[in-house]
Parts: C-alpha cells; structure tokens; sequence
C-alpha cells in the first residue's frame, strides 16, 4: 500500500532514531484495547517469572469452538476402540486452560481476519480487516494510513529469531495473511480483487506482501540489523502468485488457467530470485525432499486454492503432506536458528468443513490439529517453548439429545437403556450432532470432500433418517434455518496453554491479550529493541 505504508514509513524510521529505540507505533501501544489486556495480564498471578520462552509455536484451530473440540475428542477415542468420553486430545493435557472472547469491534459473532488481528496484534479491530485497528473503513485504501499493527511475526522478525507459518488454506487467507499483511479487506489475495479505486490509491494485494515481506519490513526499521524474511511458508493458493495465462499453470493445476493475477506478476519466480537458496515446491515428494538442515527459506503451495481435508488429502493429484508432517517440517527448519523461533500452524479446513454443514470433516480435521501439536511437544524443549492451542472463533455446532455413553458420536441418538435410535416428536431418529443453520442435511456417502455440498441449494425441514448412515464421510448433518452457508457462532472458546509463561491465558479474556501472553513470555519487544541499539 503506498499511501499507507509511507506514512507508516516515516513512523517507524522517526521511532527507530530515538536512543530508546520504541517498536510499536503510538495508535498501537496507546490503543484502549492493547492498554487493557495489558493491564489485565499483568494482574495475573506469575507462576513461572523466572523462566522465559526462547521459542513460540501458536496453534490456530480454525473455527474449533467448544463443542467441536469434545466431538473430535470423542471421535478420536472411538477410533481407537474405546467409549470416546474418557479421551483426550494432545492438547487438553495441557496445563493452562481460559477462555477467548471472539467478538470483534464490530461484530457480536466474529470473522477470522478481525479475529486474528486481534490474537498477533493485542488490539481488536473490525471484522474484514487485516492489520489494521477498528479506525478505518472496510475497503478502503485511503483510510489506512497510520492505523497499521506491528504483529508477533513482524516482532520476531526483528528479535533476528526464525519464523515461519504452515496453514491448510491459502497462505493469503485471513488468518495466516494477519500474520503479515496490513489490508482493509480480507478478499484482496490477489491484484485482480481490487477495486480501481484501491489500486489508483496505492493498495497491495496479500500475495504481494507476502512476497514483499522482508523489504517492507526493512524500510521501516531500516535500524534492525537481523531481519532475514520467513523462513517458512507452507500451505494453498498459488493461484493469487501466478499470472493468469496457461503456460504458467502448475503441473498439478486443477483450472484451465490455475492463476489469478492480471498485473504480470509472477510472484513465486519474484521469490526465487529473492532467495536463490531457497527451496519452492508443489507437491509432496519436494516436500519430502526438502533437508532441514541446510534449507535457508522454503515456499510451498501444494495447491492452486486450499488444501485438501485430512480425510480428503488421498485425492490430490501431485500429493500433499499432512498438517502433522508440515508441522515437523517446519520445526527441524525453524530449530536450526540459535536465537530461537515463532511457528503459527494453522488447522484452516476446520472451518470450511463446517460452513459445508459436515461434521465428519470437521472433527478429522481437529484430530489432525491434535496430532500436529503432538509433534511440537515431541520435538521442542517444554522448559523454552511456549506453545499455545487456541481457535480464532466457534460454529453453530451442536452436541444434543441424551445419547448414552459409547454412542457413535456421529451416528443416531439412542437414549441410556435402549437398543434402537430415538424418535423425535415428528417420528424419526435424529443425530447427536447437527446444526442451528446452514446448508442441511445432504448424503454424499463416502464422498470425503465436503466442498461438494455448495452443488445443491440450502435444505430445510426434517428427513427420515432410518435407512442413512450418518457416520460415513459425505453425511452432513440437518440444519434448523437453511442458508447458502453454515455461520460462524459468536461463543467464548477455549485457550490451553503450556511452557513458559503459560499461567497468563488464565481465566476469561479478551482475545487480543493472546498477543501480550506471547510477548511478554518471550519478550519479543525487548528482543527486537535491542536489535536496534
């Protein structure tokens, strides 16, 4: 964004001349909603002050509300043989657990963007907006200037410690773009989903930033001496870094013309020439080929939009690791940095397999979250690393009847003491699970793609569900309101914490003292000021 991010130049180069070098700008630190949760953290008893986290890995369950949590819990007990109820995922063993209100400036029920503003930031912003507090106008460039937010990646980079994200969206969807990008719209992936107005006034598309991360950062803070860009970044979207002509398709394309952009750009060839040492790769045998040990950067867009569900993963055609394996990837790279490192790992098809109404989805997608987390505790230091599990909002997903305990978690209610599934007052059985509203009931059979409910309009009412199976892949369950899309809930959901500083996601918080839990854990900001003296 010229316009904003030369006014948010001249900030910065003024802040970093000062003998006590201040990293955030003034609108951030002075901002009511960043002055609050710090004041409320540090209110907060300090159970660990003398220990310090050299590392931060942040989980992001997209969309993984309370409710998605138990099912998933119960789910991955039953997949091992057991009742369900007594299991627990890897990461409710953590020590620290509180809870996160999602709402946004805006919005009583939040989006992702606003959402994770507010978790890389500390300040809550509006709904839609990337990187920016509540002070501007969705959409527009012109508002921009002087109210973008320094985030925990942005803080990292100049502490000289490794950073990276790994996501299965587009790395250029709201919450991994948070990380990165300041943008008053959510949907500018790319050049061509900006309005003329946008471009007259000097915008950026995301794919662009991200590319351009290290330089814009480096003119700001033209003072820190170790800014050496993300070195890792994994997941979907090529399409918004490719230009939109065929012969620059992947192999893999899924679209007669797989790219997006209009302006000429060919952003990963733009990241190549960025970093010759680099490693970029599509598929999952260059994932596989890529050696920890001497990778310097890594860019890897496994598919032209999202990446496949966990469930669906089979059926890409070049191949794609899992969220658990791009998580250990990402580490073995990150781990090499003496300084230490900052990882964001997104679970993003939580989310969408939601909004298609089918829970199976949702819940595989969740246990591949918990699995990802696994590996972080098997491959880090606990005394040095701060992991935090969180979601960035909830759905309208609901547990409900009175099934006993054992039942399917994806099946029919049948009642403690019965053998057959319960009746509800219109005479047929009903599920465990459903929703408050979207597309209703479909059954897709063992279709494990849960994107195939869009082919059809939304259903309401009731359907006789005796002779369905409602536990394979491709069943989504019932709605109440029918819409073109399952919605967002706008519930408290869970935080579990563990390492050092780990106590301060205690209690029920506003979601943007996340950041300050991180900062103050690592001392991010102290990190990074002293990089400039």
């Amino acid at each position: 964004m010229k316009t904003a991010i030369s006014c948010w130049l001249v900030l910065c180069v003024a802040l970093t001349v000062n003998a006590h070098a201040q990293i955030l700008p003034p609108h951030q630190s002075s901002n009511p909603w960043y002055q609050d949760a710090r004041q409320a953290l540090a209110q907060k008893p300090n159970l660990q002050a003398n220990s310090k986290a050299k590392n931060v890995i942040l989980f992001i369950g997209d969309g993984m509300g309370v409710s998605t949590i138990t099912a998933a819990r119960i789910l991955e007990g039953q997949n091992k043989g057991h009742a369900g109820e007594e299991n627990q995922l890897s990461f409710e063993a953590f020590p620290f657990t509180g809870l996160s209100k999602t709402y946004n400036v805006n919005a009583q029920t939040p989006d992702s963007a606003g959402t994770m503003t507010a978790i890389i930031s500390g300040v809550k912003t509006d709904a839609g907006v990337i990187g920016i507090d509540e002070n501007v106008r969705r959409g527009n460039c012109q508002t921009v200037a002087g109210h973008e937010l320094v985030t925990t990646l942005d803080l990292a980079e100049l502490a000289g410690m490794a950073t990276g994200f790994v996501t299965t969206t587009r790395v250029t969807h709201a919450t991994p773009a948070a990380l990165y990008a300041k943008s008053p719209e959510r949907n500018w992936e790319d050049n061509s989903d900006l309005p003329e107005t946008a471009i007259a006034a000097g915008c950026s598309d995301i794919a662009a930033q991200l590319i351009d991360y290290e330089r814009r950062l480096k003119k700001h803070y033209p003072k820190a001496k170790h800014i050496d860009g993300i070195e890792v970044v994994m997941g979907g979207g090529r399409r918004h870094f490719l230009p939109s002509l065929p012969e620059f398709n992947s192999p893999d394309a899924a679209s007669d013309i797989e790219g997006d952009r209009n302006d000429e750009r060919h952003l990963i060839n733009e990241w190549q020439q960025r970093y010759p040492d680099g490693a970029y790769v599509y598929d999952k045998a260059g994932f596989d080929l890529i050696e920890p040990s001497s990778a310097q950067q890594v860019l890897a867009l496994f598919n032209e939009s999202h990446m496949h569900y966990e469930a669906d993963r089979h059926n890409d055609q070049a191949g794609e690791p899992s969220l658990s394996e791009m998580t250990t990837k990402a580490l073995a790279i990150l781990k090499q940095r003496e300084e230490g490192f900052f990882l964001m790992v997104e679970a993003g098809r939580i989310d969408h397999a939601h909004h298609a109404g089918n829970a199976f989805n949702a819940l595989n997608d969740t246990i591949e979250l918990s699995n990802a987390v696994k590996q972080a505790i098997a491959h880090t230091d606990p005394a040095e690393t701060l992991i935090v599990v969180t979601a960035d909002h909830s759905h309208v997903f609901t547990m409900a009847g009175y099934p006993k305990r054992g039942n399917p978690i994806l099946g029919k209610v049948v009642n403690v003491g019965e053998i057959g599934p319960a009746k509800a007052a219109d005479g047929k059985p009903y599920t465990t699970l459903a929703y408050a509203n979207g597309l209703g009931f479909r059954h897709h059979h063992d279709e494990t793609d849960a994107d195939t409910a869009y082919a059809e309009p939304a259903k309401s009412g009731r359907t006789n569900l005796t002779d369905i199976d409602t536990e394979q892949a491709g069943y989504h369950q019932e709605a109440l309101v029918p819409l073109s899309a399952e919605t967002h809930g706008g519930e408290d959901v869970a935080v579990y914490a563990t390492g050092p500083g780990a106590e301060g996601v205690l209690g029920v918080n506003e979601q943007n003292l996340i950041f300050h839990v991180i900062n103050q854990a690592a001392q991010l900001e102290r990190r990074a000021i002293a990089t400039m003296q």
